[in-house]
């Protein structure tokens, strides 16, 4: 699906990159006919007709335009000889200048402050206004960008591309281990619903790019915390739990500092009790009753292919879990302690050190051998909870009760952006999608790949709500997506006739 020129003149013009990088430009002896406004344009359109990111292929798409196009855009212009089109040496000299004043003096394999702004900005600006507010909610996710240049060879570390190295990223079937690739980390933050809101086109709000070398969750941490500066406030981070075993100074606490909410899946090494505090058991981002069956504190997540009767065992078992759940009773200070309270003392279960519990009726959980020699969380009103408990682990919902569930799902939404991405019918950024080497000249072209995919998200969008606002007007009901009944496990297993 084509993007309309104009479409793309709007968002360039909207971010404003244009001309700050031309500020950023050395002046030159002789005129430059390529212009970065014009660059930028050739590169989206690029990527909009799914061709791979050559400079070659850029020249190509904006010498295919009409020539009126072309004598605006600056591909054509009139020189002393006569009229005179771009060349693949402009094109390839323009894209070097941008290049190298977006990158750090020593590249590190991290994007330099400047590049990271610039691809801030045009991403927000692929954003349509209307669009803008709808959620605040963002899921994120990184995936393996692997660069053109071959790895060094044994004992040697020089090669085409010294910014790359070696990463992991997961096969693409059913059963494969994860493999080696050369090259670099891109992640993504997508646009996803709020909770109990509705339903929003699922664009790209912000990426970043760094060096398998480096850690792509810290990476992407500045990106998200500049938001709120921007006027964009952070409502619910969506993430998997590759960023929650991170610790909690690298991404839990710098998020709840900028106003954000987690929602993530807990790792296996960071589920279940882990310690305790005051007498109460730290567990999944929460402390518990000292008496808390072991089994509840143990519970994991909810297998993927439970039956309804196993969902709604397990929603049970939360439920009772979430009765001997410490009650928070405070927010956090400037400081980030909170006071929290026995769940005796708040009526949720009776228990014999709490006489005035044992006066509730016996549908709630009673304490039948409470400690003998109770700890501070069972003789004091409230304890204080300093901000290093449950820093890392501590997330909106309890984990892993229904609501946590329903509400992480809407996480798969990052790696639909991915997919869109790596789809070989329209840009699949494989090897050999781009043979720009380094970190710089990359991330602009997944900067333009991802606005220009929020185009194609958003031409879906408008299709499906003009199709649904039909069908109401007709008095029929909205158009549903057949759900898949059989897994690819039980057909790959399944006896032949």
């Amino acid at each position: 699906m084509s993007i309309p020129l104009g479409r793309i003149e709007e968002i360039i013009d909207g971010s404003g990159v244009a001309p700050q990088i031309e500020a950023l430009l050395p002046a030159g002896v002789r005129h430059r006919q390529l212009r970065v406004r014009t660059l930028l344009a050739g590169m989206m359109l690029t990527q909009a007709d799914h061709r791979p990111a050559h400079l070659t292929r850029v020249r190509d798409a904006l010498t295919a335009l009409p020539e009126p196009d072309q004598a605006r855009l600056g591909v054509t212009e009139d020189w002393k000889t006569g009229p005179h089109q771009l060349t693949y040496r402009q094109t390839e000299r323009t894209f070097g200048l941008v290049a190298g004043v977006l990158a750090k003096d020593t590249p590190d394999g991290l994007p330099s402050q400047t590049l990271a702004v610039i691809c801030g900005d045009l991403l927000e600006a692929s954003i349509p206004g209307e669009h803008k507010q709808a959620s605040s909610s963002l899921a994120v996710d990184w995936t393996d960008v692997e660069t053109f240049s071959r790895p060094p060879s044994r004992g040697s570390s020089d090669c085409a591309d010294p910014e790359a190295s070696w990463g992991h990223r997961c096969g693409g079937g059913p059963g494969q281990d994860s493999e080696l690739f050369f090259g670099y980390y891109a992640s993504a933050a997508t646009m996803m619903r709020d909770e109990n809101g509705p339903a929003v086109p699922e664009l790209a709000r912000r990426m970043t790019a760094c060096s398998c070398r480096h850690d792509p969750a810290r990476a992407l941490i500045p990106v998200l915390t500049a938001m709120p500066a921007a006027g964009i406030p952070l409502g619910d981070i969506l993430a998997d739990s590759g960023y929650a075993h991170r610790d909690a100074g690298a991404w839990a606490v710098p998020l709840r500092q900028s106003g954000a909410q987690l929602v993530q899946d807990l790792h296996p090494s960071d589920r279940g009790p882990r310690g305790t505090h005051h007498g109460a058991i730290i567990a999944n981002g929460n402390l518990y009753c000292p008496a808390t069956p072991r089994t509840l504190l143990e519970l994991g997540p909810l297998a993927r292919d439970a039956t309804p009767d196993q969902a709604a065992a397990h929603d049970q078992q939360t439920a009772e879990t979430a009765r001997y759940k410490l009650g928070r009773i405070t927010t956090d200070d400037h400081d980030g302690y909170h006071r929290v309270m026995c769940p005796a003392v708040t009526g949720k279960i009776r228990c014999p050190l709490r006489p005035a519990s044992m006066t509730l009726d016996r549908t709630r959980p009673e304490i039948l051998t409470p400690p003998g020699h109770p700890p501070a969380c069972c003789t004091q009103q409230t304890i204080t909870v300093p901000p290093e408990v449950t820093a890392k682990t501590r997330q909106k919902h309890d984990y892993p009760s229904a609501a946590h569930r329903k509400s992480y799902t809407r996480r798969t939404g990052a790696e639909r952006t991915f997919s869109t991405a790596k789809d070989p019918a329209t840009n699949n950024i494989a090897r050999g999608w781009t043979r720009l080497t380094g970190l710089t000249p990359i991330m602009l072209w997944l900067t333009c790949l991802l606005a220009v995919r929020n185009q194609r998200i958003l031409t879906a969008w408008d299709t499906r709500q003009a199709d649904d606002a039909r069908r109401a007007a007709a008095g029929l009901p909205p158009k549903t997506r057949r759900r898949r009944r059989k897994t690819l496990a039980s057909l790959a297993t399944a006896a032949p006739p």
